[in-house]
């Protein structure tokens, strides 16, 4: 990747626990996709509400709301961010109550990330605590399935956009 250094360190100073933990880069730069659609298993479109935001969802703000917009991919909630075999898991940060973030558990029990209009990230969950997202506030799961993994709403289907 271009840069790589350069990336590094605006991350490093945007997320300092980046810096006390493990992660990688795994994508260049792209305004396509954000992180809640990254963990929703989409990058064709910017989920968020008053956007593009499931159909039958509150276009709210609220982290009941981003809990329903993952239940409509399959996810139920559940108590801890620990890897469990068979599931795929992802997690919302919140900051005084309101979703900032998500991110997605990867197979080997990291985290990918999609770091607004910036780069992709695999990391552990505490890289990404702090001033920017807050901190882990809900975990949701579902079963790990090549059929899940694949399946991208439509535009007719199952995103509204405003």
């Amino acid at each position: 990747m271009a840069s790589a250094l350069g990336v590094h360190e605006r991350l490093i100073a945007e997320f300092p626990k980046l810096a006390e933990t493990a992660y990688q880069l795994t994508s260049e730069r792209t305004d396509k996709y954000n992180c809640i659609a990254w963990a929703a298993g989409d990058d064709g479109y910017w989920w968020w509400p008053g956007r593009f935001w499931p159909k039958g969802v509150p276009a709210a703000v609220t982290k009941v709301a981003f809990s329903k917009a993952f239940a409509e991919r399959g996810y139920v909630e559940c108590d801890v961010p620990d890897l469990e075999e068979g599931f795929e898991k992802v997690c919302l940060y919140t900051k005084l109550g309101r979703p900032t973030h998500a991110a997605r558990q990867l197979p080997d029990g990291s985290w990918t990330s999609k770091l607004g209009k910036n780069v992709d990230i695999s990391h552990e969950l505490e890289g990404l605590r702090g001033n920017k997202y807050g901190q882990p506030a809900l975990y949701m799961r579902r079963p790990r399935s090549a059929e899940l993994e694949a399946q991208a709403p439509s535009d007719d289907e199952s995103i509204a956009g405003t």
